[in-house]
């Protein structure tokens, strides 16, 4: 965990709230773009994002799951909330 919150882009942060939104779930690279509304941007992109979340929050903070995506871990849920702090839910937002 080499880098602070302000190292990461734009698009490693979209990439970052897909994947707290889907905490504990794979989720693949064609969901993570288009949910992230990276659709326009390709795969290389995704797999960028995804290696410099794990260099800011560790190796072990997001699982390959082979030909099905990612999942964010437990302790990188704990990371990340640690950085950024607790995700407000829809009742929050309002």
């Amino acid at each position: 965990m080499d880098q602070n919150a302000d190292s990461l882009s734009g698009t490693d942060m979209a990439v970052l709230d897909v994947l707290r939104e889907s905490a504990g779930r794979v989720v693949g690279r064609d969901t993570i773009l288009r949910r992230a509304g990276l659709d326009h941007c390709g795969n290389r992109r995704c797999d960028s994002a995804i290696v410099s979340l794990r260099r800011m929050f560790g190796a072990d903070s997001i699982v390959t799951v082979r030909r099905r995506g990612w999942m964010l871990t437990d302790d990188g849920v704990a990371r990340v909330t640690d950085v950024f702090g607790e995700r407000p839910t829809g009742r929050d937002i309002l």
